[in-house]
């Protein structure tokens, strides 16, 4: 048996990855929350923000706290983007089939990737750690690096904030109140529209941050957006689309799954984690935290 300090490594380790994973996440979900979108260009967000992070930290140059300006500049960069994206391109889509949706979202794939091919080439590329949250702290024998302990508290706070803002503000009600009718709430005075920009701004806001947060602990190649997507949906699937709290929970489950999978079956560590993935489709289609949605 594995000594319980052995045990409690793998935990943390699995709860940062989920945290990683969770702030990109929860703004695929939130979007389709709201947007009622399914964007597979998602990932490719998460990819431009890492790269941003990394122009940005070149720009800056060294310094102590460099890191925070870069991961704030890529994020907010990256919501500019989506913002543009959804103003310009994803509006003509709203009424059409979903298979529309997800076709044009799978070219804006490949277009930003070969973006990124063009600007970044494809050299491999890494981002120091913050120097304030380097080192680290033993909890229980094991050594936890300070930027992982960040992560995981980053994660609960996030989620933390959204839940206030869509359950205990005005404009949360709004934004409630859209993805309920957004014909009567047009009818109404509201601009629907701004909200569903504004909402999309902030799904890719949260996309680039987890691109951005990642480039310390992974390194920065193209084709990382494919991988982060595939990951996001399981989560998001495990939850339950659209759900803020369903999205934590599917993050922590595929973050405990993994990383226990590979200590018990380290050759299928990924199968586990499609496999409760199936399990969960089949025995609850709409998530965990998920609602039924009327057909």
């Amino acid at each position: 048996m594995p000594e319980a300090s052995f045990i409690f490594g793998q935990f943390v380790g699995g709860l940062t990855a989920s945290m990683f994973l969770f702030v990109t996440a929860v703004g695929l979900s939130l979007i389709f929350g709201v947007l009622r979108v399914l964007n597979f260009a998602h990932g490719s967000l998460y990819m431009l923000g890492a790269y941003l992070a990394w122009q940005i930290m070149n720009w800056l140059g060294p310094g102590p706290e460099h890191f925070w300006l870069a991961a704030l500049g890529a994020a907010m960069v990256v919501a500019v983007v989506g913002a543009v994206i959804e103003r310009c391109l994803f509006r003509r889509l709203y009424d059409r089939e979903e298979l529309y949706q997800l076709l044009f979202t799978y070219a804006l794939v490949l277009v930003i990737a070969d973006i990124v091919k063009i600007l970044w080439g494809t050299q491999q590329l890494s981002v120091s750690r913050p120097a304030s949250l380097a080192g680290g702290t033993t909890i229980f024998g094991t050594l936890v690096p300070h930027y992982n302990l960040f992560i995981i508290l980053l994660g609960p706070a996030i989620a933390l904030a959204l839940w206030l803002l869509l359950h205990r503000s005005a404009a949360g009600r709004i934004i409630r109140a859209a993805v309920l009718d957004r014909e009567m709430l047009g009818a109404l005075g509201a601009n629907v529209g701004r909200i569903y920009t504004g909402m999309f701004a902030v799904g890719a806001f949260l996309a680039g941050l987890g691109g951005a947060l990642v480039t310390p602990v992974k390194t920065i190649v193209p084709g990382m957006d494919v991988e982060v997507i595939v990951e996001v949906f399981i989560i998001v699937v495990i939850g339950g689309l659209g759900s803020l709290w369903g999205t934590f929970l599917g993050a922590v489950i595929f973050g405990q799954v993994l990383s226990f999978g590979i200590l018990l079956m380290p050759r299928f560590s990924i199968f586990s984690v499609f496999a409760l993935m199936a399990i969960v489709l089949i025995v609850r289609p709409w998530g965990l935290l998920g609602r039924r949605l009327a057909r």
